[in-house]
């Protein structure tokens, strides 16, 4: 461990939209806030190509250069931006401890948590390469499914979220096909009714995504196995969506801060605020509906000025 000890007044765990805007606002108000980009600096948006649906760029943006934006923003105002990650907490006292890559010891007055949200993903090697090639995977239907319009795609999932998804995509595309991995649907009967309702979502049961078909730079297809009859076929598609689920990066806090069954941050409702006073939560580490990054930065706002609040009354 390390000898120094480096007190800091305002902590932010985590880039993206939220952790970004948390320092803008941090900054500005004297907080002389110290930000960790985490594992993947610029969160989930670094990985998407063409964001379209943020304010203020009528002729969109990609994520890495939303993110590049936001980051030199944050430093405009005296962010101090630091590569590296939080790998364990103390918040049992009135000074919150970080550790930072097992080695360097924060002692911070208030903490922002702003690590997000990873999407899960099957894991084959051709849904991974056209996801990092921006050319036809993605986890977001509400971010991307604008691009695929008026064409034919296919979305992986069974529960509430991926029939939300297929039903969003429906409304843009000329067919969806479903495919739902086991033999029955894990949403809920009235979320499941109204994709089977859709006339332009094929739902495929119990069938395995074996390959994602393209050339090298775009998706032209899926290769599928119906697992009842062991045969593998074709779909032609531009688009891959995956709606497995996310996992929220909250591990470390597990520990000190309230989590849900399935890992994302309690907050008090309309505010940024945890069970521990102190300590704040913006972004998709506590939004398992939205996770959208104008929600994101807009939650890195209030927790800036909940922190700001905490600290001007203790003083």
């Amino acid at each position: 461990m390390s000898d120094t000890i480096e007190k800091i007044k305002c902590l932010i765990i985590g880039s993206g939209p939220a952790g970004y805007t948390a320092a803008i606002y941090a900054a500005r108000a004297n907080m002389f806030p110290v930000l960790y980009q985490g594992m993947q600096p610029g969160g989930q948006l670094t990985t998407t190509n063409e964001v379209e649906n943020w304010p203020g760029n009528p002729e969109g943006i990609t994520g890495p250069e939303m993110m590049v934006g936001l980051q030199a923003q944050a430093q405009r105002f005296g962010t101090d931006v630091r590569d590296g990650w939080a790998t364990k907490v103390d918040f049992s006292g009135d000074v919150f401890k970080v550790w930072i890559n097992d080695v360097k010891e924060l002692h911070c007055e208030t903490v922002i948590i702003s690590t997000g949200a990873s999407a899960k993903y099957l894991g084959l090697p051709s849904e991974q390469h056209y996801l990092k090639m921006g050319g036809g995977v993605s986890a977001c239907a509400v971010c991307d499914g604008f691009f695929y319009r008026n064409q034919e795609v296919v979305i992986v999932g069974a529960g509430d979220s991926a029939c939300e998804e297929a039903h969003y995509l429906s409304k843009l595309c000329k067919k969806v096909t479903m495919l739902v991995r086991s033999e029955k649907f894990r949403a809920s009967k009235i979320m499941e009714e109204r994709v089977r309702k859709t006339e332009n979502i094929t739902i495929l049961m119990n069938h395995d995504t074996i390959e994602v078909l393209g050339d090298e730079q775009v998706v032209t297809g899926v290769k599928a196995l119906n697992k009842t009859t062991n045969e593998t076929f074709e779909i032609e598609a531009t688009g891959f969506f995956v709606a497995i689920g996310h996992k929220p990066n909250t591990d470390i806090f597990k520990k000190y801060i309230s989590l849900d069954e399935t890992g994302y941050i309690v907050n008090t409702p309309g505010s940024s605020k945890t069970n521990v006073e102190g300590v704040f939560v913006a972004g998709d580490a506590a939004d398992h509906v939205y996770r959208q990054a104008i929600t994101a930065a807009g939650t890195g706002c209030m927790a800036a000025l909940d922190a700001e609040r905490y600290l001007a009354a203790k003083e």
